[in-house]
């Protein structure tokens, strides 16, 4: 079996380049989901799938005063734990993770949430990505976070092809020290929600635009680009 290539270092460079043009552009950059512990954090994550960020923060206060940890979750009715998270989407199947996890975590570490991954991916419903969110967010354990904006915008980089979450993280992963994955994937995430759209980019108004393969799926001039930021503003 041959043995495992290194990146090309001009690719490095090129990456490392956008990420720092990406944080001098995101200074502010951070996890748009409101939580105050890990075990918030875990449960909005999870409760964000197919939905917006700004829906779950609207619906994160009633249902944390409620069920404020574990051990009040998992004995949540189940009709009441619909209610709160109807407006969000899929809420039967939604209702059906939170009393799983919650449950799962009581039985398995006294209702605190585990701070590795080995431990995160065995709760029901917790992915590598939510893993990675609570991780970086929670317990300041480097990890990258490959949602649909991430996967799009680093192909669109052209730091991978793949298709594949997992193998889309260990790619850009091995492009970056980790002490700069969980900032990273904020810059990306970031970026995409702002500008490099999934439909119509605004290359035009990118930042990276030289640095970046794709340029020109998007609009081009800068009056038509900006104005497209304006209208479409956070994805």
């Amino acid at each position: 079996m041959p043995a495992p290539t290194s990146p090309d270092t001009s690719l490095v460079r090129r990456a490392r380049k956008v990420n720092r043009v990406l944080a001098e552009t995101y200074p502010d950059a951070h996890c748009e989901l409101d939580f105050d512990d890990a075990f918030q954090l875990l449960v909005v994550t999870v409760l964000s799938a197919q939905t917006t960020d700004r829906r779950v923060n609207a619906a994160r206060p009633a249902l944390f005063a409620a069920y404020p940890d574990a051990r009040a979750m998992a004995a949540a009715p189940r009709e009441h734990l619909e209610e709160l998270v109807g407006p969000l989407g899929f809420f039967r199947q939604k209702t059906t993770s939170l009393l799983k996890l919650s449950a799962a975590l009581v039985e398995n570490y006294d209702g605190e949430v585990p701070g590795r991954l080995d431990d995160l991916v065995t709760l029901p419903g917790v992915g590598r990505k939510t893993a990675n969110v609570v991780l970086g967010n929670a317990f300041g354990v480097p990890g990258i976070t490959v949602d649909t904006h991430f996967g799009r915008l680093v192909r669109r980089f052209g730091w991978t092809t793949e298709t594949d979450p997992v193998k889309v993280e260990f790619a850009v992963g091995d492009l970056f020290e980790k002490k700069d994955w969980t900032m990273l994937s904020h810059h990306v995430i970031w970026h995409g929600r702002r500008r490099c759209h999934a439909k119509k980019p605004a290359c035009g108004a990118c930042p990276v635009a030289r640095w970046c393969p794709s340029y020109g799926e998007g609009p081009t001039d800068p009056v038509e680009a900006e104005k497209l930021v304006r209208t479409q503003g956070p994805a």
